[in-house]
């Protein structure tokens, strides 16, 4: 570092300053809040860890955070079982390929809002007619129930981000050697003994990235869910991030609401950390 001229600074300054006054200064600043009786403007006393014991005795903090989580394990599978499965087509040489790769990514273009209000119309509208025209109950009454409206968003996240995983796993794929495929193919591997023990191990870091991207975007989902199912029935389908937003801007409870998301963020940090620690090491065993 000490061996880096000036310009190099002058170039890398502007991001670390912006950097930090975004990231760096609020996540101290919330911090710092959450041990007060901070109303969003000012703050009177501190009180220790009062807002921290009182998110855990919430109603709807721990049932949120339960939910998150069931989400997230469910989304990591099927995100990364999907982009693998959706790179591995397009990465087939097939004549459609480029364009396949263009409508796989489009989703993820497309606001969480915006897309969150068109799966609504399907799921209630569309969903509801085919059932009532084919006579499949289960059809109709779709966001109604927790279940409906779990396995909702669970489709809305899938349908929006497959496409993004899958860029990150044709990046690793194309950069497989083609010799040790090709002399594979010469010993008599089959296509799953060549995927086993070629592919799957040469694409060990994109699995490392993808679960990293995945498990954060799962968990902090906020705008597909209010637009989908905003948190209901009687907020059963309600994530951690709705919760907090609720906490702090609907009850007015701004530093009740910062001691959630301070729990929220050392949990997610955790879990990502610890996910790309063994995977990490993974990668060297491959």
């Amino acid at each position: 570092m000490r061996n880096k001229d000036v310009s190099f600074w002058l170039f890398l300054g502007p991001a670390l300053l912006a950097l930090g006054l975004v990231v760096f200064v609020p996540l101290i600043m919330g911090v710092f809040y959450s041990f007060t009786d901070w109303d969003g403007l000012s703050f009177s006393q501190f009180i220790g860890l009062e807002n921290y014991v009182t998110a855990f005795k919430d109603n709807s903090f721990l049932p949120a955070l339960w939910f998150t989580i069931k989400f997230a394990v469910v989304t990591v599978i099927l995100l990364n079982v999907l982009g693998l499965g959706l790179a591995l087509l397009v990465t087939r040489q097939l004549k459609s390929s480029n364009f396949l790769r263009t409508v796989f990514f489009m989703p993820n273009l497309i606001g969480g809002l915006i897309l969150g209000f068109i799966w609504q119309f399907i799921f209630i509208s569309v969903f509801s007619n085919i059932g009532k025209s084919l006579g499949i109950e289960g059809l109709t009454g779709w966001l109604s129930t927790t279940n409906t409206g779990f396995w909702g968003l669970v489709i809305l996240t899938c349908w929006q981000m497959a496409g993004y995983i899958m860029i990150i796993y044709i990046a690793y794929l194309e950069s497989i050697p083609q010799d040790l495929i090709e002399a594979a193919q010469i010993d008599g591997a089959n296509s799953f003994q060549r995927f086993k023990n070629i592919t799957f191990p040469l694409v060990a870091p994109a699995f490392t990235v993808s679960l990293f991207l995945t498990l954060s975007n799962s968990f902090k989902i906020y705008d597909q869910n209010l637009s989908l199912t905003n948190g209901g029935p009687y907020d059963s389908t309600q994530m951690v991030a709705m919760d907090i937003v609720k906490t702090a801007f609907s009850q007015n409870e701004m530093a009740l609401g910062q001691a959630k998301a301070v729990i929220f963020f050392i949990i997610v940090a955790i879990i990502a950390l610890t996910q790309v620690y063994y995977n990490k090491k993974r990668e060297v065993d491959l």
